[in-house]
Formats: structure tokens, sequence, C-alpha cells
């Protein structure tokens, strides 16, 4: 039987710092485990784990069991989440044509998400910004464990 998950688990696992990262879910006991570049090239390579450091050496089973084990599911990665489409969609919800503008425009070119952080900070609407895409992660949190057949609090 599958553990129950907590969403608020699944929606930071989702927020990794580096893009290249990916998580995965236990779907037995709900545990979440991030695999790193250098995890995942580790059990690619089959690298013997006594050749290791102690802190690799424990870590490369469990990235081994969540790159291999079919008890593990991939969590929704940025391609899935598309964080861009995100920003998109709050700066079209802004009641201010002065905000909209000033957002949308941010959003093309070079450096759109240095810009558009820069123009949410200068408008005094950040906390409006992580509010809206904590519930965008959500919503996508809650559509990627439902389809998993996974429940969740």
């Amino acid at each position: 039987m599958a553990a129950r998950v907590k969403l608020r688990d699944v929606v930071d696992a989702m927020d990794l710092p580096n893009q290249d990262w990916q998580s995965y879910l236990n779907r037995d006991t709900g545990e979440i485990v991030i695999v790193t570049d250098e995890d995942r090239a580790l059990v690619e390579d089959d690298v013997d784990p006594d050749d290791l450091p102690d802190w690799q050496r424990e870590a490369l089973p469990k990235a081994r069991d969540a790159v291999e084990s079919s008890r593990f599911v991939l969590l929704p990665g940025s391609f899935e989440i598309h964080e861009w489409s995100i920003m998109e969609r709050f700066g079209h919800e802004r009641g201010s044509a002065r905000q909209r503008d000033e957002l949308l425009d941010s959003l093309h070119g070079r450096g759109a998400f240095r810009m558009f952080k820069s123009a949410i900070r200068r408008l005094g609407i950040e906390e409006e910004w992580y509010r809206f895409r904590d519930s965008a992660f959500e919503e996508i949190a809650k559509d990627w464990l439902e389809s998993n057949g996974l429940e969740y609090d």
C-alpha cells in the first residue's frame, strides 16, 4: 500500500536549487530522495562504494534505489513545472496595467528570470509573487500526486 504523502514536502522537493538535480518519491514510505548530478553519474558509472568518501558512501545506495527501483517515481522537474509560464500568468493577472506591462516586458529576451525578479522587487510585489508561485507549484504537485495514485495531506 502506498504511503500518504505530505503535499508541502513534494512542493519543496520540486523547488530544487539546481535544474539538473531530480527528486524521487518512494511510493511505499513517502520518503523523498534528491539525486544530484554527481550521484547520478556515480550510479550510472557503477562506482564501487568502497572507493568513495564516507558521506558519498552513505548517499549512494539511496540514490541508486531512487534511480533504479520501480518503488520510486520521479517528481515533476523544470520541464513539467515551466516556471516561465507561471511568471507570465502572474503578469497577466495583475490589476494594474503598469505592473502588467512591466512584468510581461521583463519576460522577453535574455535574462528573463533575473529581469522578472528585479521587476517584482521594484514594484513591491515580491510577497504576492511568491504566494502565487507557491500556489501554482501546489497545483502541479496535486495533479502529479493524483495522476500517480498517491494520497496526500
